[in-house]
Formats: structure tokens, sequence, C-alpha cells
């Protein structure tokens, strides 16, 4: 195995935005784009490859499944666009159908790295790659709500006037319609939120919460709306995803791994902060959760195992 090879399987906006994130980023010194449609990867890595100059020595291409047996990371993009007025969850059949053919093809190179889904609604298809590749959990993981504790950072940020990355929160559940805000647990640089609003002039603590948190959750459906979908916030998540196991940081992320009994949730895939290092993930971490946080996230659960078990997996 290569950990310095990726794959990206499905070359759509994700997918491109992706390759092209990941090629500035200079984590990677192989890069492999995959789709049905092998001209679309090989015009995108064409394309991506002319910034080579100027980024340092590395090699994308396109190619196929063979490709992917060495690679450390395989990336799945791939998948049908969410719609205006379209949930993530009214995406899962369609969706469904596409990795019934794409996670057998992955299998069948021995494949002996990390299995990172990025297609939606991305808590169900973690749970799907699992079942159908039949790999380790802890090498099968989604970038889960990775792009919406950003959001929830950036607009605490903008809220505070303060650098969203002292902001230390996270979105958890299903990235979607039944997301959370972990509010009990949010602090500014260890200073609790509502202590941090109050030093900032800002008093009316349950409607800026209500706000945010609704923007935080409304943003795709306001992106793609306006530009048919969302793809920078996404490939600069899945880059972040990657810097955590290529470099074995073991950084703490909100992605999206089976449930083993946490919070009262089992046997489903939902999006929680874990270690995240070299062998994907390593353990969830127990963040403090109030009890209406914890019945929310109990529900979401509740919601996205009933879409899974109406799959024919």
């Amino acid at each position: 195995m290569n950990p310095r090879k990726a794959a990206i399987i499905g070359c759509g906006f994700v997918g491109s935005a992706t390759a092209f994130t990941l090629m500035q980023s200079r984590l990677f010194s192989e890069i492999v784009l995959i789709d049905a449609n092998y001209d679309k990867a090989d015009g995108e890595a064409k394309d991506i490859a002319h910034g080579i100059p100027f980024a340092g020595q590395m090699k994308i291409y396109a190619g196929d499944y063979k490709d992917i047996a060495d690679a450390g990371i395989v990336i799945v993009t791939a998948g049908a666009n969410q719609q205006p007025n379209e949930t993530r969850l009214d995406l899962v059949h369609k969706n469904v159908a596409i990795y019934k053919s794409i996670i057998p093809q992955i299998t069948e190179q021995d494949f002996q790295g990390i299995l990172l889904i990025v297609s939606n609604p991305v808590d169900i298809l973690t749970y799907v790659a699992l079942k159908l590749s039949g790999l380790p959990e802890n090498r099968v993981i989604g970038s889960g709500t990775v792009l919406d504790t950003a959001r929830l950072k950036y607009a605490l940020g903008e809220h505070l006037s303060v650098d969203s990355r002292s902001v230390h929160s996270f979105i958890i559940g299903e990235h979607g319609d039944s997301e959370i805000a972990a509010w009990s647990s949010t602090n500014v640089s260890g200073i609790p939120l509502n202590t941090f609003c109050e030093m900032r002039g800002h008093f009316n603590h349950e409607a800026s919460m209500k706000r945010i948190a609704d923007s935080v959750k409304n943003s795709a459906y306001e992106i793609i709306e306006k530009k048919r979908a969302t793809y920078y916030g996404i490939a600069m998540s899945v880059k972040r995803i990657c810097e955590c196991i290529v470099r074995n940081e073991r950084s703490i992320l909100s992605i999206s791994s089976m449930m083993h009994g946490e919070y009262g949730i089992e046997g489903i895939a939902l999006s929680m902060p874990a270690i995240v290092g070299f062998d994907g993930v390593e353990t969830h971490v127990p963040i403090s959760l109030n009890e209406e946080e914890q019945q929310k996230l109990r529900e979401s659960a509740k919601t996205l195992k009933s879409v899974a078990e109406e799959l024919d997996l």
C-alpha cells in the first residue's frame, strides 16, 4: 500500500473540486481519478495536472478500479446530485444502487487502505459501504458533519467577531435535516459560549442559537438553489480528513462511523466526534451533551435507522 496515493471515484462537481484541493495540498504524490465517463475523468486530470509546475511534482491521471489496489485512501464522491427542494435522504435509493456497482469493484482489488465516503446521504452510504465491502469498521468512514461543523464555527466566528479556529463546537447526528448543534459543549478558547457572547455584547442567546443552527442546516439548500451544487466547502473538508489520516494526526473530527451503544445508539453510522489517524477511526470521543441534545441525537439515529432498514443490502 502507498499511503501517499489517493483515488477519487466520481468526477462531478465534488470529485473534481476535491482532486484540485488535494493537488494543491501536496498531501499525495499520486492521485487517480475514476469515473463512469472515462473522458470526464481524463479531462479533469489533464486540466489539474497542468498546475503541477506551480504546486510541486506529483502524478495525476484518469484510471480504472485496478489502479486503486495500492491506494492509501479511496474517496467516493460518485452519486446523483441533490436537487433543489430534495433532502439528502431523498437521494438514498438512487445512490445505494450506484454503490452496489462501485463498492464490490473496490473490494475485488484487495484494497487495504481507508474508504472515505462523501456522497449523500453520507451517513446511510457509510453504513451501506461498510455492509457491501466487508472492510473493518475503522477503515470505512464518512465525511459526516465535518463541513456542517465548519459552517457552525464560521457562523459563530462571524457572530462574535472572533477567529473561527478559536471556536470549539460540533454538529452531530445526521448530515442532514435532523442534525444537532451541540451547544452545551460549545466554547470559545475554553470560555463557555454564553459567557463569551455576553463579553461581545450579545445577550439574546436562545434566538441567536436558533438562527445560527438553522442557517447551518439550511446553507446547502440555499447554495444549491443559487448555483446547483455545493463543492468547495466539502472539498476542503475532505482535504482536512485526508490530512489527519496521512499525517496520523489523531485529530478529533465529526466523521460518520458505526455506533455501538454510545448514547444508547447501536448498529447505524452517524456523525460524532472521533479520533482520526492513519488507521481511520481510533475511538469515539464522548463529548458532554445535555438531556435534550442526547434525545435529539437518538431521534436522528432513529431516522437514519428506519431508512437503512428499508434497504436491500
